[in-house]
């Protein structure tokens, strides 16, 4: 006798939704990717992507979302929490994030969806900024305040803490330019431990030199006359 296939249920057929759907947004982007598509790969009816999601945007914002959580950011927020001094934390941060290039479960579509999103904005990326991205960098801000001796919103805290995630997404979000004038570069285990430990000992170094040339002077005080 056949067996009777059991029916799919609701949260089988999202999970499929959103397994399908991080590919498709990663090669077509947002715009160009159809929910036809992503509901024909998902063996789903395309109503099903209005009743789990609302609407097209509502499912790439939780493809967005778990993406961004898959990339070790928990790693980042253990970096960032540990209670050590701030050159080692610094180094244990792009450490972290650099790792989450190799990670062994998370496809190269990943890197392929945000740099899509990056190039072409989404209202996805507001919210992305708003509950991720913005808690992690004000931290960083502080981090690095501390390091150099001024307040977190200094000008210059916010570009030493821009040119530290610069130099991480530079091979975070490897795009053609970095293909074609390092086409030998291969980002095993091996060579992001060495990536990590440059861009950590690149951006020490300048910190520590800016802290001893860039001193506060405090004005001198003059004495007080006596009547």
């Amino acid at each position: 006798m056949k067996r009777k296939r059991r029916p799919v249920t609701p949260d089988q057929t999202r999970e499929k939704l959103l397994e399908v759907a991080g590919p498709v947004f990663a090669d077509r982007g947002y715009r160009a990717a159809t929910i036809r598509e992503i509901c024909a790969g998902a063996g789903a009816n395309v109503a099903a992507v209005n009743y789990h999601f609302g609407d097209k945007l509502g499912l790439y914002t939780e493809v967005l979302q778990q993406s961004v959580r898959a990339a070790q950011l928990k790693a980042v927020q253990n970096a960032l929490d540990q209670d050590a001094p701030p050159e080692d934390i610094l180094r244990a941060l792009i450490r972290a994030r650099l790792r989450s290039i190799t990670g062994e479960d998370l496809p190269d579509w990943h890197s392929r969806l945000l740099a899509h999103e990056l190039a072409q904005p989404t209202p996805a990326l507001r919210y992305l900024i708003k509950k991720v991205a913005r808690p992690i960098y004000k931290r960083l801000l502080r981090l690095i305040g501390e390091m150099i001796g001024l307040p977190p919103d200094d000008d210059n805290t916010r570009l030493c803490a821009i040119s530290v995630v610069g130099q991480v997404l530079a091979y975070v979000l490897p795009g053609p330019l970095l293909a074609e004038i390092w086409p030998e570069l291969k980002m095993t285990p091996e060579q992001v431990e060495r990536v990590a430990d440059h861009v950590a000992d690149f951006s020490l170094s300048y910190l520590q030199n800016f802290r001893s040339t860039h001193k506060a002077i405090k004005p001198v005080r003059k004495p007080r006359r006596t009547q």
